[in-house]
């Protein structure tokens, strides 16, 4: 099976362009949704999270209480790097298992969504990366309007994340996504060549 990743710093708008490959039955593994799912929902990884940060994680409903567990872990390190090793591991084993259904499926070449893509290391286990852009103004502006925050809060959270930059240089594919029809041909461009290249394989 033919793997790729898609990421893109925030506001780059990669759910757009994932959405658009899943348009075209190119199957898509959102790791940041599927982490906030499986942290409500898996037994093991909900017992990590409560010896590591108390009981009150989860709400009495046994939902994660993501302000509660948000402001442990923004301005500390070290409880950052607890959390994302307990679900980083519990990520990666579920993507396993979604490729292997992806696959019985037949599927030509599957896509993982995922923020952190080269933070975590995961890029390691793909085949090719795609990474979305866009200018950082427009970046900002989306942020702003989908959060309703500020430009300082948008800033804030950009400059915590690998730079633009650095993402690009590090990419088999870059996506810029600004207007809508260059978005189309971008994404009907680089589906032919990972056809082509999962054939291949």
């Amino acid at each position: 099976m033919f793997k790729i990743g898609i990421t893109g710093g925030i506001g780059s708008g990669k759910s757009t362009v994932c959405k658009l490959f899943e348009k075209i039955n190119i199957p898509v593994y959102y790791a940041d949704d599927r982490a906030k799912w499986l942290m409500n929902n898996q037994a093991d990884l909900k017992d990590k999270l409560r010896r590591s940060f108390g009981t009150e994680v989860y709400d009495n409903d046994g939902l994660l209480n993501r302000s509660y567990l948000a402001d442990i872990v923004f301005n500390d390190k070290s409880k950052l790097d607890i959390l994302n090793g307990m679900v980083h591991p519990a990520v990666f084993e579920d993507g396993i298992k979604w490729q292997k259904e992806q696959e019985k499926k037949g599927a030509i070449y599957t896509m993982k969504e995922a923020a952190l893509l080269f933070e975590t290391g995961s890029y390691k286990t793909l085949d090719k990366i795609i990474v979305v852009t866009a200018p950082q103004d427009i970046r900002i502006k989306r942020v702003m309007s989908r959060d309703n925050i500020s430009r300082e809060k948008v800033l804030a959270r950009i400059n915590k994340q690998m730079p633009q930059s650095e993402k690009v240089e590090r990419a088999d594919y870059v996506i810029t996504n600004i207007e809508w029809k260059s978005l189309n041909l971008q994404v009907s461009e680089i589906d032919e060549q990972l056809i082509y290249l999962a054939k291949r394989k």
